[in-house]
């Protein structure tokens, strides 16, 4: 394939954030070479966090064409729940130590912040699935870290997710929340579940399929429902093509990703 962006202009860089409890969460920075640490930079922060699923550098067209050329910094985090670090790295993140994966990533965004990388107003996030989960408790944990969320096709109801579409199956990795114990701990980072009225959230954008047959779009739809019946603004947008992956063609793909990306600078500049 032609090179889409001029590459050589960025460099990738490892840090380590320095979790909660200690542990030390590694995580990407890809940047201009020439960035001024003011903390200005308009940056997104990305994150999955589960099912031992491991995060790892590549090259991307279009986070380079339209994130890091327009003048974005791309974050990824290894937070514990993935694979990175092997089977513990996963296991660390399971049932009631969830919480853990969250913790590693607001360790990453503060340490964006304490670098003077970028700051609370221009520091964005993004995950899809369980990285839809991720975003989804990072914003209503943590609602003054961040000025923009994306969460695509997410739980976010986690009262009742074993009982929507695949939901049963990931109950390994959540528990069980119709077992009263487990929903005790599912209940502390359940995002439909931790709205408040009293707090003031970043205009979020959710996207989500009509045919997702993975994730059950009614997750954000409830979502955004209550968040407008708190008086809150979002922003929504649901594709009634695609599936899990939110876009059943190259076309429709590249509109989410406008759309994305449009608001991601729109929220971060």
């Amino acid at each position: 394939m032609p090179q889409q962006f001029a590459a050589d202009k960025f460099e990738s860089k490892q840090f380590f954030a320095t979790s909660k409890d200690g542990t030390k969460v590694p995580y990407f920075v890809v940047m201009a070479k020439n960035i001024k640490l003011d903390g200005k930079n308009p940056t997104l922060l990305y994150g999955y966090g589960g099912f031992e699923i491991s995060l790892r550098p590549s090259y991307s067209a279009l986070t380079g064409k339209n994130w890091l050329e327009q003048g974005g910094v791309y974050v990824l985090a290894n937070i514990r729940g993935g694979g990175e670090y092997g089977p513990a790295w996963h296991q660390a993140a399971l049932k009631n130590k969830r919480h853990k994966a969250y913790e590693d990533f607001e360790a990453v965004a503060e340490d964006l912040i304490a670098r003077n990388i970028t700051s609370s107003r221009h520091l964005g996030i993004q995950g899809g699935s369980n990285g839809g989960l991720l975003v989804g408790a990072a914003f209503t944990r943590r609602p003054d870290l961040y000025n923009a969320v994306v969460c695509q096709v997410p739980l976010l109801d986690m009262k009742r997710f074993n009982k929507l579409l695949a939901g049963a199956s990931w109950m390994g990795e959540y528990g069980n929340p119709d077992v009263a114990a487990e929903w005790d701990y599912i209940k502390t980072y359940s995002p439909y579940h931790n709205l408040s009225k009293d707090k003031q959230y970043p205009k979020v954008f959710f996207t989500t399929s009509t045919r997702d047959d993975r994730v059950h779009p009614a997750h954000a739809r409830k979502m955004v429902a209550k968040m407008e019946d708190m008086g809150f603004d979002v922003l929504y947008y649901e594709n009634i093509e695609g599936g899990h992956a939110g876009a059943a063609d190259n076309n429709q793909a590249a509109e989410l990703k406008a759309l994305t990306y449009a608001y991601l600078m729109q929220q971060l500049r």
